[in-house]
């Protein structure tokens, strides 16, 4: 089972990142380590978000990662939400 993080950030994102993207990559690092984040990256053109995939059962690391997040806790994300993903293809996918 996965989940995504979404992330929606400020609009100066680009430019204020630089601060916190040592710790927050880190932070990343850890996570997948770990085998909970499967994959991450910020969206592009126009640089408004990021998303993030997690392996697991439950919502919970996805929600854990946000809460401590470099990024969040200094407020360059200005909201974030994790859903449920239904994986059907592709390596890792759970089908029903």
């Amino acid at each position: 089972m996965h989940h995504i993080l979404f992330y929606d950030v400020v609009d100066d994102y680009v430019v204020r990142r630089a601060e916190f993207r040592a710790a927050h990559l880190e932070h990343a690092r850890r996570a997948h380590e770990r085998g909970e984040l499967v994959l991450a990256g910020a969206l592009a053109d126009p640089p408004d978000g990021a998303v993030l995939v997690f392996r697991g059962p439950s919502p919970e690391p996805a929600e854990a990662f946000a809460k401590a997040d470099p990024y969040v806790i200094h407020g360059l994300v200005t909201r974030w939400r994790v859903r449920k993903w239904t994986t059907v293809v592709g390596e890792g996918a759970t089908p029903p």
